[in-house]
């Protein structure tokens, strides 16, 4: 039970009238009176709070079954008042280090009703976290105590990585699979026989079928030309080699540069998986820590989801070449190679060029990196500054650094992209679709 507002107020006031009646009555019946005041409004202070306790609220918590890594998750709490009009203030004991959109909610709610009281929740780490009970004040009916009791409500919750992006993606690539987002196929480009259909002038002469024109002008008479139309293959390997070294354990806006690497190499092999590929997964350091053997269909995303999820980054130099060499060992066959990794220098990154090279040209090898927005922001901010200026300077001879490294690796034969890490997922899926469509691999 706590004091309200109400009860200070009032205890205030008895004592601000003492000097008023001891203008009508002597000193000691004015302090008697002002006691008087002050214990019945104690004591009705401890009957509105006894009798709150009669009619307290009841509160149902509703989490997301996986909670999303830099994502804000909503958080329903569903509260009923059967008996009154309940004015409740809501402490939800969310895990430490979430960011929160409200840490306190407040509310009115009508009596036998129920009313949903939402706010969001911002891990920035995954893993396992113990969530608590629920704190809760409810003002007596008198205004003059709150009730205060916990709900208990504790569980343990996992942070996943981000599996609203991958709901968003999926639907994205649903609708260009049905049809809703149309992608041109055009005559003779890929390797997978896709239909006949007649020549139309500009078409090339290489893809006429002869042999379906022949049959055609022997069954109906018609000369129309039949030309071959081709597509992309669809069941193609796609390995991803997902870093977890020491340059990777930076936070960029909030998230180690490892979980959105995480999240990019999720996206990715779900859209791989969408598109018939062959899907392998390997995360290192000085070693191969995990090895997904590459397999195709939708349920193989779960496993990639439940396999990855646990693993961290380490403060461990990354060993590029023998994360190569322990690919070429397990996959004879030419594959799409995507590391994701970060680049700070062409002397830094010696090791990661060698390796690479050794992918080209049996492999399609793909260097992915995750730039830093701020170091973007530094490099194209103008001050008068002299730490400013430093720091600015610091930021353009870095991104100068990355641009002589990947010329370096395109002239061997290198894939590259370069993006700011909360973009990177979104550059990295639509780089691939490009990939499959012009039939790189």
């Amino acid at each position: 039970m706590v004091p309200s507002r109400r009860v200070y107020l009032l205890l205030v006031l008895g004592i601000v009238i003492v000097p008023i009646l001891s203008l009508f009555l002597t000193i000691r019946a004015a302090i008697a009176i002002t006691l008087l005041f002050d214990a019945v409004v104690l004591l009705l202070m401890v009957i509105d709070g006894l009798w709150v306790q009669r009619s307290r609220v009841q509160i149902i918590r509703e989490l997301p079954p996986r909670l999303s890594i830099g994502r804000d998750n909503l958080v329903v709490l569903k509260v009923t008042s059967e008996n009154t009009n309940a004015q409740i203030q809501i402490r939800d004991y969310y895990p430490t280090g979430f960011g929160v959109s409200a840490p306190e909610l407040s509310a009115i709610i009508p009596r036998n009703s129920t009313q949903e009281l939402t706010y969001t929740v911002h891990p920035t780490q995954r893993g396992e976290f113990p969530w608590g009970n629920i704190q809760v004040r409810q003002l007596g009916f008198w205004g003059l105590a709150w009730d205060d009791w916990q709900i208990p409500q504790s569980l343990p919750v996992k942070v996943y990585p981000d599996l609203v992006g991958l709901r968003s993606l999926t639907i994205r690539l649903t609708l260009q699979s049905s049809g809703s987002m149309r992608q041109a196929r055009q005559t003779g480009i890929g390797t997978e026989f896709a239909e006949l259909r007649n020549y139309r002038t500009g078409d090339d002469l290489r893809f006429i079928d002869w042999k379906a024109t022949a049959r055609r002008v022997g069954a109906y008479g018609n000369a129309m030309p039949l030309i071959r139309v081709l597509e992309p293959e669809q069941e193609q390997t796609l390995l991803i080699l997902l870093d977890r070294g020491r340059l990777m354990t930076a936070k960029v806006q909030g998230l180690q540069r490892f979980d959105w690497g995480l999240n990019a190499t999720l996206s990715l092999a779900l859209a791989g998986l969408h598109r018939g590929d062959r899907i392998g997964v390997g995360v290192f350091d000085r070693q191969m820590h995990t090895w997904i053997p590459p397999e195709r269909g939708q349920h193989h995303l779960s496993q990639l989801i439940d396999r990855l999820t646990p693993i961290q980054p380490v403060l461990f130099e990354s060993d590029y070449l023998g994360a190569v060499t322990n690919v070429v060992q397990r996959q004879t066959r030419r594959a799409l190679v995507v590391v994701i990794t970060d680049l700070v220098d062409v002397t830094a990154s010696t090791e990661l060029l060698a390796a690479l090279s050794k992918l080209a040209p049996r492999y399609l090898p793909f260097c992915v990196t995750l730039r830093d927005p701020q170091v973007d922001r530094l490099a194209h901010t103008f001050t008068d500054d002299v730490t400013g200026a430093y720091a600015r300077a610091v930021a353009l001879d870095l991104l100068m650094q990355r641009q002589v490294a990947f010329a370096q690796l395109k002239q061997k034969g290198v894939l590259v992209l370069d993006a700011p890490a909360n973009q990177i997922a979104d550059q990295l899926v639509d780089r691939y679709l490009q990939l499959k469509a012009r039939n790189q691999l």
